[in-house]
C-alpha cells in the first residue's frame, strides 16, 4: 500500500509540474512564430529556461518523494555553453529522469532528431518544435534508387533545421541501439555484446554530417541499473528502484568523423562503423564492471 500511495502522489506532482509549465513554454514557443531574428532566439532562450525549470521542479519531485540514490559521475566538467553529441545505453523509460538527474543545467538542454511527422502530435509536436527539436525528413534507400535527384536532399533540410544551433549551444541525444535492450532482443540479434544490442551507426552519422561543425565534444553515458531486467517506469515512482549509476565520459570528437558521406562513400562508413563499433565494445565492458558494484 506505502508503494501505490508513493506512486499515486508522485505521478500527481509530476502532472501538475507539467500541466503548470507547458503553458508558459507553448507561449513563448508561439512567439517564435511572429518575432524576427534576434527576437525568435530570444523566445527559443525562454523555451529552453522553461524546461530546464521544469526539470529542476521534476527532480525536486522525484527527491522528495522517492528514496532513488541517483549516483552520477563524470559531470565536474561539463559546461552549460558547450555543445555535446550525447550517446547513451537504453533500456528503459527510467533513462530518460536518469538523464535530466544527471545532465539537467549543466549541458544544454538536450534535444532528440525526430520524425517530420511527429510535429502534427497535438500539443507536443509544437512544445518540440518549441524546444527547437531537429524535425528531419529522411528518404529511404528504395526510393532514392527512384528519385535520385533527391540524393542529399534530406540532410540539406536538417541542416537547415539546425541553423539556430549555430548562435546557441545544444546537447543532442542518440541512441544508438535504436530500441530499449532486453534479453530477448539481444538474442533475436546474435548481438555479441553481454548487455547492449547492436548499434545502427546511420543515426549518428547523420547527426554528425548535419551538426558537426556545432558539436565540441562527445557525452558517452552509461546507465546501470540493480537485479538482471531494466526497471518499468512504475518502478522509479513507487520508489522501487534503490539505486541508478549513471556514469559519464567526456571524449573527443574526430573532425574527420564528420567530413563524408556515410551512404556514398564505403571506406567512409566503414570508418563510421568501426568508431561506434569500438565505443559499444568499451560501454559493454563498462556496464559489467558497474554491474559489479551493485550486485
Amino acid at each position: 500500500m506505502r508503494r501505490l500511495l508513493t506512486g499515486i502522489l508522485t505521478t500527481t506532482l509530476l502532472l501538475l509540474n507539467t500541466l503548470v509549465l507547458i503553458c508558459p513554454l507553448l507561449v513563448f514557443a508561439l512567439l517564435k512564430l511572429v518575432l524576427p531574428g534576434r527576437g525568435r532566439d530570444q523566445a527559443s532562450r525562454a523555451v529552453m529556461w522553461v524546461a530546464e525549470t521544469w526539470s529542476e521542479i521534476d527532480k525536486a519531485i522525484f527527491a522528495l518523494c522517492i528514496p532513488t540514490q541517483w549516483d552520477i559521475r563524470g559531470v565536474d566538467t561539463l559546461d552549460p555553453q558547450t555543445s555535446y553529441l550525447c550517446i547513451s545505453n537504453h533500456q528503459s523509460w527510467v533513462d530518460i529522469p536518469a538523464l535530466i538527474e544527471s545532465l539537467n543545467r549543466r549541458v544544454p538542454f538536450f534535444k532528440f532528431f525526430l520524425k517530420k511527422e511527429l510535429i502534427w502530435v497535438p500539443l507536443l509536436g509544437l512544445a518540440w518544435w518549441g524546444l527547437d527539436y531537429p524535425f528531419m525528413k529522411r528518404y529511404s534507400k528504395a526510393f532514392l534508387d527512384k528519385h535520385p535527384e533527391l540524393k542529399g536532399k534530406d540532410l540539406e533540410i536538417t541542416k537547415a533545421a539546425c541553423e539556430l544551433f549555430k548562435r546557441q549551444p545544444v546537447t543532442v541525444v542518440n541512441y544508438l541501439e535504436g530500441t530499449r535492450f532486453t534479453e530477448v532482443k539481444r538474442a533475436q540479434q546474435q548481438s555479441p555484446y553481454r548487455h547492449l544490442l547492436k548499434p545502427k551507426a546511420g543515426g549518428v552519422a547523420f547527426v554528425l554530417a548535419a551538426l558537426g561543425e556545432q558539436l565540441d565534444a562527445l557525452l558517452d553515458v552509461t546507465i546501470v541499473y540493480p537485479g538482471n531486467r531494466a526497471p518499468g517506469f512504475w518502478a522509479l515512482l513507487d520508489g522501487s528502484i534503490e539505486r541508478v549509476i549513471i556514469d559519464i565520459q567526456v571524449r573527443e570528437l574526430d573532425p574527420a568523423l564528420c567530413e563524408g558521406d556515410y551512404e556514398g562513400d564505403p571506406v567512409f562508413r566503414q570508418k563510421i562503423q568501426a568508431w561506434v563499433n569500438q565505443l559499444w565494445e568499451d560501454k559493454d565492458q563498462r556496464i559489467e564492471q558497474l554491474r559489479a558494484e551493485l550486485r
